[in-house]
């Protein structure tokens, strides 16, 4: 039997039983879009489009505010089966819209005709250029995607993880005025079990208490490298320790890896790296700067080296945390995979938004709840 043959009789037809309807029911693109330069013959088909995000609420972090994030939605076809991947730049990343989809048109994947040769096709994506990280984590979450329906399994399963195991996800609430941090609390503390605040301001007392006025859940701060004195940021740590916080994210400016390790060497909290760390590369560069470090699938070009990083950093003695941009479920769901084998999981960004494209993980009562669906488990919405 040809493996086309076997893949359609056996894989997929799992595939199918897994999502709990036909084989064809996760495989329809999303009806808002007409995907540009699907192109045509046998091998594996690029097809891209750019989407705005809208968010709930304004956004506000130690460096900016927002209420839209920019991205690119990008599907892989293959033999009548479609695997979806997302692009989400926020402005930090350097990337645009504009600069994604150049990127994805000099992308040829039509010179490839097995969709299970990942490391060879993602290698090739890589090699396109220094950069380009939301557009090549865009590919790879679309070819796992398609890989996994393909075997008629989840990556979760694939990687051999145990879904039960996934941490609470932390909800975030950005730096607001007391009121609207009221309000934000009010509106998510009754379905979360952690909360994640954004700080890096002079108002970083202000914003806690504020929040404990509304609930006592553990919280985890990000300071998005806003502190800007170490021996103050390490007294505002122990004062956050005491106020119910339970770990905190990038306390100063990533180029200052000497005062981060001094916080580190003496902070009652774990301390994540996030603008610090990128990708598998750069872990060797931040060891003892920092307790553990954040993965995020735009920073690190996607679920392969995402995969390589929670190894790596385990090997290392180091925690390790997955996080998200202001996604749609797609991306989202994509780094929800790892979630199993991580400490911390901050995977909110499709709940911050108004126009999600798919059905895919669930936070029920505050719990990562990873569908039993073939791929990263979407469903179009």
């Amino acid at each position: 039997m040809k493996r086309r043959d076997f893949l359609k009789t056996a894989g997929i037809l799992t595939a199918g039983a897994i999502a709990g309807g036909s084989v064809a029911s996760g495989c329809t693109s999303p009806k808002t879009f007409n995907f540009n330069r699907l192109g045509t013959g046998e091998g594996l088909k690029l097809g891209f489009k750019p989407y705005e995000l809208e968010l709930r609420h304004v956004f506000t972090v130690s460096s900016y505010s927002r209420k839209t994030t920019p991205g690119v939605q990008v599907r892989i076809d293959y033999e009548g089966f479609t695997g979806y991947g997302e692009a989400s730049m926020p402005p930090y990343l350097g990337q645009t819209v504009e600069s994604v989809c150049t990127f994805l048109n000099r992308v040829d994947l039509g010179q490839f005709r097995d969709p299970f040769r990942l490391e060879e096709i993602l290698s090739y994506v890589d090699s396109l250029s220094p950069g380009d990280n939301a557009a090549k984590a865009a590919i790879d979450i679309a070819l796992h995607d398609l890989v996994g329906k393909l075997l008629g399994q989840p990556w979760w399963r694939i990687w051999g993880l145990d879904p039960s195991a996934a941490p609470d996800t932390t909800f975030t609430i950005g730096i607001d005025t007391p009121d609207v941090v009221r309000d934000k609390t009010r509106e998510c503390a009754d379905r979360f079990n952690i909360l994640k605040v954004k700080v890096g301001l002079d108002n970083d007392k202000e914003m806690i208490s504020t929040i404990r006025e509304i609930t006592d859940l553990p919280l985890a701060v990000d300071a998005n490298q806003g502190w800007k004195d170490r021996q103050q940021a390490l007294d505002e740590i122990f004062w956050l320790q005491e106020n119910g916080v339970v770990m905190v994210e990038q306390p100063m400016a990533k180029e200052r890896i000497d005062d981060n390790a001094w916080i580190t060497e003496r902070s009652p909290l774990p301390i994540f790296a996030d603008e610090a760390i990128q990708r598998l590369a750069d872990i060797p560069s931040i060891k003892g700067a920092y307790h553990g470090i954040n993965i995020k699938l735009m920073k690190c070009t996607g679920m392969r080296e995402g995969w390589k990083m929670v190894n790596y950093a385990r090997a290392e003695g180091m925690k390790v945390m997955v996080g998200c941009m202001t996604e749609t479920s797609c991306a989202v769901s994509a780094a929800a995979q790892l979630s199993p084998a991580v400490d911390f999981c901050d995977l909110d960004g499709n709940l911050l938004i108004t126009n999600d494209l798919f059905h895919g993980m669930e936070v029920v009562d505050g719990h990562i709840v990873l569908p039993d669906r073939p791929g990263i488990g979407l469903l179009p919405l």
